[in-house]
């Protein structure tokens, strides 16, 4: 009842729209993946002061209170749902989806929530030229996985003790840049992006090459830079967290229907064996 009140007294019909009660209990109007009141807890309203905004944000903004943009949560609904069942249907189709999130309020949640459904991230420094210049970034992984080889052997004890710190040295800082992207063996098929003005050369390169960026787009960045856009702030943690974990939701449902149909097609294909022997 105080989520109710709180928000009833800071956006008044705006907030009350969404909620409904019957018999005195508070009945919140769910959709399917994702609800309104998670968004209004997560702050996912909340955008940049209105003297920093882009206008090309203007669709996406519902008002502005103590000098600070609303978002429109109604679109925001809209627009994940969309961004959602693209994710899925990029992951469906085998597919990776690169998780970017380099600013300090993302790098954590980028990198548990890309982890829990196996996809590659970058949650540290964005390389120049990791898409455009992939060759040269999967000769970086590989001379990672070597190393990662020689610690885990222990035969990197086996060298010169100045030696063998500066392979250690060198394998902490690929671990930390392009650890999240080890078992990358191609380009992704999209990106998500968690601010896409902080990380806006990675939104560059995939733009250049073709590859379709989901990103969160608060009411400063520019909706044009993406294909899939989600307004919403992008500077809570809380806030990140909830649609990075509806993305990665988005690619395990993917994976398990994938996985499903595989299992299917190997039955079918067992029997039509058996009966023809």
């Amino acid at each position: 009842m105080f989520v109710i009140n709180f928000f009833s007294r800071l956006f008044g019909k705006f907030a009350r729209q969404f909620f409904s009660f019957g018999g005195g209990i508070f009945k919140e109007v769910v959709v399917s993946i994702i609800s309104m009141k998670q968004l209004l807890e997560a702050g996912v309203h909340f955008g940049h002061q209105t003297r920093r905004w882009n206008p090309k944000m203007k669709p996406y903004i519902f008002t502005a209170r103590n000098g600070i943009y609303i978002i429109d949560l109604q679109k925001t609904l809209r627009c994940f749902e969309a961004a959602y069942d693209f994710a899925r249907k990029i992951a469906s189709e085998g597919e990776e989806i690169l998780f970017v999130g380099t600013k300090r309020q993302a790098q954590d949640a980028i990198k548990e929530e890309a982890i829990r459904c196996g996809s590659p991230y970058v949650n540290t420094r964005w390389l120049g030229g990791t898409l455009t210049n992939f060759v040269t970034i999967m000769s970086r992984i590989t001379r990672l996985k070597e190393l990662e080889e020689l610690q885990a052997s222990g035969r990197i004890d086996l060298y010169p003790i100045k030696e063998a710190m500066k392979l250690k040295k060198e394998l902490a800082k690929l671990q930390s840049s392009l650890g999240g992207m080890k078992n990358m063996n191609r380009l992704p098929g999209a990106l998500f992006v968690a601010d896409i003005k902080k990380d806006q050369i990675a939104v560059l390169e995939a733009r250049k090459l073709g590859i379709p960026v989901i990103g969160i787009v608060d009411t400063n960045c520019d909706p044009d830079l993406v294909d899939c856009i989600i307004p919403a702030n992008d500077d809570a943690i809380r806030a990140i967290k909830l649609i990075a974990g509806k993305i990665a939701d988005a690619i395990i449902e993917a994976k398990q229907g994938q996985d499903a149909v595989e299992v299917s097609e190997s039955k079918e294909f067992q029997e039509s064996t058996e009966e023809a022997v």
